[in-house]
């Protein structure tokens, strides 16, 4: 039997790699507060100057995060934003779902662009799940299947994968430590996927041997990335480094405290990091969440202040612009709609969030006014917290009630203060933080990493 093994250790690269000692000892947590797209990847991206390790504890590549550094943009879907810093170690935790097929491009992509990703610099956690191309073909019949039900699933074989992982017949990253023993599980996995797509859902089956070979062989590459990482934590938390652990898509699509059904399969919220890092909950310094000056939303699924018609397409963008709405991961326009406040204060409540960023205020700049939920209208009552959960049936009958805030019409996007910021968009602002009941720490004002504001 054959084994397949890095050279380098977690304990070693622990010694060896220099790591910043600089900003909040402990962990640092940043969450989306919506339905994803909030803009975490320019804050991770900005947050990480003062991290030692960034870190991916959730999903797979259905998350899309888009960086501006001067002329050039990284869009990552896999690989912590954070990377981008040359000081800073990138893990792949445990409870994410990886395609090694599109971690190697993505890998590829980045030393083409000048960016150190060897295994110095990535760890991969041996207890991560993987995403073939079965689960994928398997995700797209399941979909489409659901007919005018379909949740919008970004097709990329998240579910069916964390599927496997729930019915403990999945496939995990240590098994790429031996090679043969890895083969074998990959065919079984084609073979079983191939049947199910044949009698379940009458789609042609697979060609096992060719699609098992030639995904065994690429994904033996990932081998050297491939090391425990709940020590390598525990050692950088002891010595009172900054880790900065980053989740993917939003709180509002989270397994548990989403609109369900309409959410991703696994944790996105803040509780997610303890098992997805495997560390623990004293850790936690500070929980940030992002949120979108206003509200947006791609694929199925309830959105109580959804805009149609020109005020849509006015805060959605044409598309020419990498800020304008259309999705990182599936291209596709975002439903938008005003800044939903009982959503922000139910993210804030379950997370518990110490403070936000508040992202794209400069797209709402020359508006006359912007009006932000505040309450739920419900059977005749008022409510401040969705009175019934996140259930999809049941929030079709929150009627948001708005206030109406006035608005600005300067630029904003080149001011690099609180005190230039008109008086109305700070006002804007302060109510947000009214509403949520928590600080607004940085706000930002265009797509690149200057273009941001901290208070």
């Amino acid at each position: 039997m054959s084994q397949v093994a890095g050279k380098t250790s977690a304990i070693w690269l622990a010694k060896t790699f220099q790591i910043s000692k600089e900003g909040k000892m402990g962990l640092n947590v940043i969450i989306g507060t919506q339905w994803g797209d909030e803009g975490k990847g320019r804050i991770v991206d900005m947050l990480s100057s003062d991290a030692s390790i960034v870190a991916r504890y959730n999903g797979g590549d259905n998350a899309g995060h888009t960086v501006n550094v001067g002329n050039q943009t990284f869009k990552l879907h896999l690989i912590p934003s954070g990377i981008v810093h040359p000081h800073t170690l990138g893990l792949l935790g445990s409870g994410m779902v990886i395609n090694p097929l599109a971690l190697l491009d993505e890998i590829a992509s980045l030393q083409q662009l000048g960016v150190d990703i060897s295994p110095r610099r990535l760890i991969i956690s041996p207890g991560a799940h993987l995403i073939t191309p079965a689960h994928r073909l398997l995700d797209k019949a399941q979909d489409e299947s659901r007919g005018k039900d379909a949740i919008g699933t970004t097709m990329r074989g998240i579910g069916p994968a964390y599927v496997d992982k729930a019915a403990r017949r999945g496939l995990r990253t240590s098994d790429i430590l031996d090679a043969d023993v890895f083969a074998a599980k990959v065919t079984a996995h084609f073979e079983d996927v191939s049947r199910t797509l044949r009698l379940l859902y009458n789609r042609p089956g697979l060609e096992v041997k060719d699609m098992a070979e030639e995904y065994v062989t690429k994904t033996l590459a990932l081998a050297p990335y491939i090391h425990d990482i709940t020590l390598l934590l525990r050692e950088s938390l002891a010595k009172g480094e900054t880790i900065l652990a980053e989740g993917a898509q939003g709180v509002l699509l989270d397994l548990d405290h989403g609109t369900y059904p309409f959410v991703t399969s696994s944790s996105t919220s803040a509780h997610g990091v303890f098992s997805g890092l495997g560390i623990g909950v004293q850790s936690v310094s500070k929980v940030i969440g992002v949120t979108k000056a206003f509200q947006t939303r791609v694929g199925s699924g309830p959105f109580p202040t959804e805009l149609s018609g020109s005020m849509a397409e006015r805060l959605r963008g044409s598309g020419s612009n990498p800020w304008d709405e259309f999705g990182t991961t599936t291209g596709r326009p975002r439903r938008v709609g005003w800044l939903d406040g009982v959503l922000l204060r139910y993210a804030v409540a379950i997370n518990g969030i110490t403070e936000l960023c508040v992202t794209k205020l400069d797209i709402l700049s020359g508006l006359k006014d912007i009006n932000v939920c505040n309450f739920y209208y419900v059977k005749g009552e008022k409510h401040s917290y969705p009175p019934d959960g996140l259930e999809a049936s049941k929030m079709a009958l929150y009627e948001p009630l708005y206030e109406v805030l006035p608005g600005w019409e300067e630029d904003i996007s080149r001011m690099h203060t609180w005190d230039e910021l008109p008086l109305n968009a700070q006002k804007y602002i302060q109510r947000i933080e009214e509403i949520s009941g928590i600080p607004v720490t940085y706000i930002s004002v265009g797509p690149e990493r200057e273009q941001t504001i901290k208070r």
